[in-house]
């Protein structure tokens, strides 16, 4: 930031010596050298002017200067001296009163800067700042008072700003900076202005009061404002009270909004090497965009994002960072409240989540992001406890079949540049345990009848279509993507199921056998006691939105039995069940037998719920 920081004074000490020059009658091709002079003087910068120097009298006095270049001199102690900050100006023209230039105090009415270009290096690692010990002694306040510069308005147009590192080849650049600045005679600065970050356009207004130049550490009132649409979800509008110390920039008393929702708290910015950020804001509503969703066919329409995460400019900022909210939006998924503490160095982000609301239950962890490598690291290690799993899974996965309260230890690593890698690259350990919930679209008993005639596409659509579930469990152990597991476990009234399999994670497919068992108990706590009337395999695969479910030839024999002969096979069964939890094992036992047909109605009842007969 060195070069945009001594911009100004750069800019004012040329103004002061073209005009003081011409007081005394130098000829204007005369001025270069002496401007040269005085900015290496004073700021310890270059400047070179390839282009011309002109004094005009028409329609009023104003000094032209063109192709203005300031950078550090080449035996500046630095790495980066011949990469590093440097401001060209296409065009620059000052406009002066000609009663100001007898008083010994150049007014100038507007200066216009044409074309602007900023360059800053980007620095991965923060640098000792050497104290200079040779700067020239500040002019006594006569000398600065009696040649001080005022100036009334100015104009940027067509300015750049462009970030870099030649070593990671990254450039990052501001286009079409287009303001407008007017300073009033109390010294309050109106900067109104638009450009371009990204192919998103900004719009941006700042308004301060520039207090009094002979003080130091004035605390400053400032206000500002910002549109960005494609960047922020909203509108950002702030005010806040500014401070500078060296190269320190104190944020004090910050308060705002962002769209509705508001925000307070403080931040600092050191801008002496590699910018160190530290923040602490308090928010009412956060909403963060997730990564974009590029277009794609409907049928894909629940896939991974193949765009690329911008996630390199991490490598460039140092941070220490404390948010709370009391609702935080990241994309889909809500969270009230949150709080949220980070740190950010050296391209290491690493992240607590404290007590994090998440849909009537608590969530907890860290959130570790390493971009220092090309390709960037993540590590997860979080615990849910009595999170609603619906809205959990509907809102960060696509996935809205699985109802109910889990509870789930997740320890996972991934590395990635989208969406769609991290989650085929991802590996580690996840255990769920789901409770009083149920799945959606699916009827066990139903489904077992059905697949006697064919097999059934997809999840089956309607609130009748649902088994419900005391509990489901599952452990899986992930590598690249594929969560395997071998101890499915699901327990439900009339239902008990059993299966193993594998969830490929990033093509969003199901590869799973499973084995459901009507039970004879309509707690369905499967204890060992209830006796277990039927169980058939079944396979299910293909996109977990819509997969595939067909009976498993390999370990069923019965797989062309037909829906009647099926029924009357789990009436036997189901009968046979009853009769050895009354101890009435005798095969002679009569079909006619009163004992017989009093337990018919229970059989009926069962039969009701589980095949509508």
């Amino acid at each position: 930031m060195r070069a945009l920081k001594i911009a100004g004074g750069v800019i004012a000490a040329m103004v002061v010596v073209a005009a003081l020059l011409l007081i005394v009658g130098m000829p204007a091709g005369s001025l270069t050298s002496s401007i040269q002079q005085r900015v290496a003087r004073e700021t310890g910068y270059r400047l070179t002017v390839k282009g011309s120097t002109r004094v005009g009298l028409w329609p009023w006095l104003n000094v032209t200067m063109s192709e203005v270049t300031l950078q550090p001199p080449k035996d500046r102690d630095t790495e980066d001296h011949d990469t590093g900050h440097r401001l060209t100006i296409g065009s620059l023209r000052a406009d002066l009163t000609l009663r100001s230039l007898w008083s010994g105090q150049p007014d100038i009415t507007e200066l216009v800067i044409n074309r602007p270009t900023a360059s800053i290096p980007l620095l991965r690692e923060r640098r000792a700042v050497a104290k200079s010990t040779s700067a020239a002694p500040a002019a006594p306040p006569e000398a600065a008072t009696s040649s001080a510069t005022t100036i009334k308005r100015i104009a940027v147009t067509e300015g750049t700003v462009i970030f870099f590192n030649t070593h990671d080849r990254v450039e990052e650049h501001i286009e079409g900076i287009s303001a407008n600045a007017t300073i009033g005679a109390d010294r309050h600065l109106n900067l109104d202005g638009n450009a371009r970050a990204g192919g998103h356009p900004l719009t941006f207004n700042l308004k301060a009061s520039l207090g009094d130049p002979s003080m130091q550490r004035q605390t400053l009132p400032a206000e500002f404002s910002l549109e960005a649409p494609g960047l922020l979800q909203a509108p950002l509008s702030s005010k806040a009270e500014l401070r500078i110390n060296g190269s320190t920039v104190l944020i004090n008393s910050l308060s705002g909004t962002i769209g509705n929702g508001a925000f307070d708290g403080w931040a600092s910015v050191d801008f002496a090497s590699k910018p160190l950020v530290k923040l602490d804001l308090d928010f009412k509503r956060l909403d963060i965009a997730a990564a974009a969703t590029q277009a794609r066919p409907e049928a894909a329409a629940n896939a991974w994002s193949t765009e690329t995460i911008e996630l390199a400019w991490l490598n460039y900022v140092d941070a220490q960072v404390r948010l709370s909210a009391d609702e935080l939006n990241i994309g889909r998924a809500h969270f009230a409240p949150a709080a949220i503490e980070a740190s950010l160095e050296s391209g290491i982000l690493k992240g607590t989540l404290s007590d994090i609301g998440a849909y009537g239950g608590k969530a907890n962890g860290t959130v570790d992001i390493d971009v220092s490598q090309e390709t960037p690291v993540y590590t997860i290690h979080s615990d849910l406890s009595g999170v609603r799993a619906l809205p959990l899974l509907s809102s960060t996965a696509g996935f809205d079949k699985l109802d109910g309260k889990l509870q789930a230890k997740i320890d996972v690593r991934s590395n990635g540049q989208s969406q769609q890698a991290i989650m085929s690259n991802l590996s580690g350990t996840v255990k769920a345990n789901f409770a009083d919930g149920a799945i959606r679209g699916l009827n066990v008993a139903q489904m077992i009848r059905s697949l006697t005639s064919g097999t059934l596409s997809g999840w089956q659509e309607g609130q009748e279509k649902a088994t419900d579930l005391s509990r489901l469990s599952a452990s899986f152990r992930i590598d690249k993507g594929q969560a395997k597991t071998t101890d499915l476990n699901l327990v439900g009234p009339l239902v008990k199921m059993t299966g193993t399999g594998t969830v490929d994670l990033g093509a969003q497919t199901l590869a799973l056998r499973v084995e459901p068992k009507l039970v004879m108990s309509t707690e369905g706590q499967g204890r060992t006691s209830d006796p277990v009337a039927f169980g058939i395999p079944v396979v299910i695969d293909g996109p977990w939105t819509a997969p595939r479910i067909n009976l498993d030839d390999a370990g069923n024999d019965n797989n062309t039995t037909g829906g009647n002969s099926l029924g009357d096979t789990l009436g036997k069964l189901i009968q046979q069940g009853l009769d050895a939890a009354r101890g009435r094992n005798s095969p002679d036992a009569s079909p006619n037998d009163p004992s017989r047909q009093q337990d018919s109605q229970p059989l009926n009842d069962i039969m009701k719920q589980l095949f509508g007969r």
